[in-house]
């Protein structure tokens, strides 16, 4: 062994040191062990050789299986997207102290572009699915190319393949086009060349004339711009879009009458400083690959769009068990299964009956994909696994000229065979925008379904593809059984109300897990798996669901999930209180009725300083009101599971409850936003002389409040419009009383005025201080200008974690009256 007993650090310095001495070996890219560029003689071009890459590989110590550095490597490359911001390498690579070995990166190019791989496992477990589909195509790709070298043996042919490979990834400084690199290239062209080019890409989608085709024209000219390509070659009539004297063309005679003859830039500087980088045409030895790989030619954000979603294999195998539970355990041998919304199959792993199971997907790719997995023994029927758009595509069979396998087509024409049919998919859940300016996913609006639903649903609902997915299943295949993931707006959202009227098929069984378990999905909040009989017309109202967390283990907790089409919310009932409001004291922020707008629920001295949708005024008026309500959304911690739940319309009970009101008031006081910087604060708890204040303050509004010296000077608000008045209130048109507060509001209190004591015991404070203002000057901020979450000061430390202690017992003592005056359901 040639490196023997040393660390990975030292194994690493010597593998650079003695084999990669003419290249590069110090660049730090993520977590990849050893990275291996050019020597930069041109200072000129450093930005160039920036982004060229040699070798990627992983290193250990010792003598180490080969395979489970290579997987191990390409987990790591694929988690952290390294494709994405830098140009690949030639090869990867993997070492240790005694051998090294090589495979081409484009032999597993395509496992970077899966739909639904699952990059969030652990790189280093080798006991994963994942970790296994890699060890798979190493494998044979080393046993194809016999990349493998012990350093002392195979010293020689190792310098040799170094030189001879490694080494012409350049030429005259610019970066070779190869399989490799051509896909990254072509994302970086779409973000600086493609905007620059006069084109209606709208109508250019309608005939198939798609961005990758203007980005293949530019890839066979020269340098000067000057086609390589003959015209009757079998490479041309792979081109639909060619580069002619300084402009594009449309190269398909049966196109050009659509289209403008010449296809010219907006301006032409982009598309000539980018290709300074790159060497064109590519070698001629790659030309016919990038040619037949052109469907890997997608940007990210589009394959996201089309149902980039992994499905984790617990979520699949407990899908399964749902399925059972509710259709029985033969129900694989009884029903027919059709996964409209495939990608390479994952969903359907775990089922048995090929003669029984159905796979589309949108890409053509994703077809080859599992395709290749039924050749490795995947337990599906080559016929019956096919592209089809959902959305766009008719349900005609391939016998009559359509797409659908005539099997499907029969089934989904038998009103009989319809029953049987379980449409089990992980759909894509992207929403566009409401605006052009605002589309959060391109083509979400555009549709054939899109159009067809356009007049029953919501400008809302319509904008999701679930529930576009939700409604042609429903509308189009009657009387089948529905088996989905998604989220729960088509349950618990205002907006899905007129779905909920549409789609009225009886919800069997569900069960939730965390989102952020998915792959692509981001966020706290809950994916559920839905079993629906549409055959049984029942429109949803609610359902207990069971709950499992990241681990698949079964919570005690159950959850019950409500539609919320009989009542108001929350901001329903604070609206009427904003009018009449005459000398404010601050502002609250009330975005959103929802656990997942608990963020953007806050009080501030002023509006100017927020960009707040509903930033609405508190005074005298609606103190209690706002503090009752500001509490109310904030004394239940927010989480993944209740982030849908909706805050609704009270009943009555509150207005007599002068505790509850009071404990909500000391709550607020410890809780809000107010930065004296920005107006005058009002909110301060305490007198000055109760907390050693060395000036007087600008305000002692509060504590008079508190003490019953506050007078109203609006003598006619009629706060709800209502005969009957809380007594609390109609003190308000005198002096009011002075407020009793629990013995767990007393104990915030206490934590308070201690805090505030020690505060004004320092030198130069600001005697108006707010508890934000506090916490700022203990903790101070970063870098970045964001407030620390600790200080070195220990005295601070004790007393801020007291309060803290103080306002979660009396959050707890909040919370069953939260439920109890119906601001939540429970």
């Amino acid at each position: 062994m040639k490196y023997a007993n040393i660390r990975e650090e030292e194994v690493k310095n010597k593998v650079g040191q003695d084999f990669f001495g003419d290249f590069d070996t110090t660049k730090i890219l993520g977590n990849i062990d050893f990275c291996v560029t050019p020597k930069n003689k041109n200072p000129k071009q450093t930005k160039l050789f920036d982004d060229i890459n040699l070798l990627w590989a992983e290193a250990k110590t010792g003598d180490y299986d080969v395979i489970s550095m290579f997987a191990q490597l390409i987990l790591t490359i694929g988690k952290a997207r390294t494709f994405d911001k830098t140009l690949p390498p030639a090869f990867l690579g993997a070492f240790d102290g005694k051998k090294i070995a090589f495979i081409p990166y484009n032999a597993v190019l395509d496992i970077f572009s899966l739909n639904d791989f699952n990059w969030n496992v652990t790189s280093s477990n080798q006991n994963t699915k994942e970790f296994s589909i890699i060890r798979e195509r190493v494998q044979k790709s080393l046993d194809k190319n016999d990349y493998l070298y012990d350093f002392l043996k195979d010293e020689k042919e190792l310098k040799f393949f170094i030189k001879n490979n490694l080494a012409k990834a350049t030429e005259s400084g610019k970066i070779l086009i190869n399989k490799n690199n051509f896909v990254p290239i072509y994302l970086r062209w779409v973000e600086q060349v493609k905007p620059y080019i006069d084109f209606n890409w709208e109508d250019g989608k309608k005939q198939n004339i798609l961005d990758n085709n203007f980005f293949l024209a530019d890839l066979f000219v020269d340098d000067k711009g000057t086609p390589v390509i003959e015209d009757d070659t079998p490479i041309s009539e792979n081109l639909f879009v060619v580069f002619k004297n300084g402009h594009y063309e449309i190269a398909k005679e049966n196109l050009k009458s659509l289209f403008n003859a010449t296809i010219p830039f907006k301006d032409k500087k982009p598309y000539e400083q980018f290709w300074k980088k790159y060497k064109r045409p590519p070698l001629e030895e790659f030309q016919n690959y990038i040619l037949e790989r052109k469907d890997l030619l997608v940007p990210q954000d589009i394959r996201e769009r089309k149902g980039a979603f992994f499905t984790p294999r617990i979520w699949v195998e407990l899908s399964q068990k749902y399925i059972a539970d509710v259709l029985g355990e033969d129900w694989q041998e009884e029903y027919y299964v059709w996964d409209c919304a495939a990608g390479t199959g994952n969903l359907l792993a775990g089922l048995t009956n090929k003669y029984h199971i159905f796979a589309s997907t949108l890409d053509q790719s994703d077809v080859n994909a599992m395709h290749e997995r039924i050749e490795n023994g995947a337990l599906l029927l080559h016929d019956y696994v096919f592209q089809f758009d959902f959305l766009n595509d008719e349900f005609l069979p391939k016998s009559k000229g359509g797409k659908l396998p005539d099997d499907l087509y029969n089934i989904i024409t038998d009103e009989e065979k319809r029953k049987k049919l379980v449409v089990y998919i992980n759909p894509p859940y992207a929403e566009s925008g409401s605006t052009k300016k605002r589309d959060a996913k391109v083509g979400v609006n555009e549709s054939m379904i899109h159009k067809r639903i356009f007049n029953k649903l919501s400008s809302y609902s319509k904008r999701e593809l679930f529930a576009q997915f939700l409604a042609r299943i429903y509308i189009e295949i009657p009387n089948c059984k529905i088996a989905n993931f998604s989220t729960l707006k088509n349950l618990q959202s205002s907006y899905f109300s007129d779905f909920r009227e549409i789609f009225r098929a009886k919800l069997a069984k569900i069960f939730l897990a965390p989102a952020d378990t998915f792959d692509n999905v981001k966020g706290k909040f809950p994916i559920g798996f839905f079993v629906w009989d549409s055959n049984i017309n029942e429109k949803f109202h609610e359902i207990i669901a069971d709950v499992y967390e990241k681990d698949g283990e079964e919570s005690i907790e159950r959850k019950r999930i409500f539609s919320y089409e009989e009542g108001k919310y929350i901001n329903d009932w604070l609206r009427p209180t904003w009018n009449n409001i005459i000398n404010k004291i601050g502002f609250l922020a009330c975005n959103g009725n929802d656990f997942q707008n608990q963020n953007g629920i806050f009080i501030q001295t002023n509006k100017n300083n927020s960009t707040s949708t509903y930033f609405k005024p508190i005074g005298i008026e609606n103190l209690i009101q706002s503090t009752i309500y500001f509490a109310v959304r904030h004394c239940i911690e927010a989480t993944w599971l209740n982030d849908r739940d909706q805050f609704l319309f009270p009943n009555d009970g509150w207005k007599t409850d002068a505790e509850f009101q009071n404990d909500c008031l000391a709550f607020t006081l410890f809780s809000n936003n107010i930065q004296s910087q920005f107006g005058t604060n009002h909110w301060i708890p305490f007198t000055e002389l109760e907390v050693n204040a060395r000036s007087k303050f600008e305000s002692n509004f509060m504590t008079d409040f508190i003490n019953g010296k506050v007078k109203i000077e609006n003598q006619n608000v009629d706060l709800f419009s209502q005969q009957e008045t809380l007594s609390e209130f109609e003190t308000l048109k005198g002096l009011s009383t002075k407020l009793q507060f629990s013995e767990e509001a007393k104990l915030v209190f206490d934590a308070g005025k201690n805090l505030w004591k020690y505060y004004h015991s320092q030198p130069n404070v600001n005697v108006n201080a707010s508890l934000y203002d506090i916490r700022e000057h203990f903790q101070g901020r970063n870098e970045k200008g964001k407030m620390n979450n600790k200080s070195d000061d220990e005295t601070y430390m004790k007393l801020i974690s007291e309060l803290r202690s103080a306002l979660k017992i009396l959050a707890k003592k909040i919370e069953p009256k939260v439920y109890e005056y119906g601001f939540l359901k429970e």
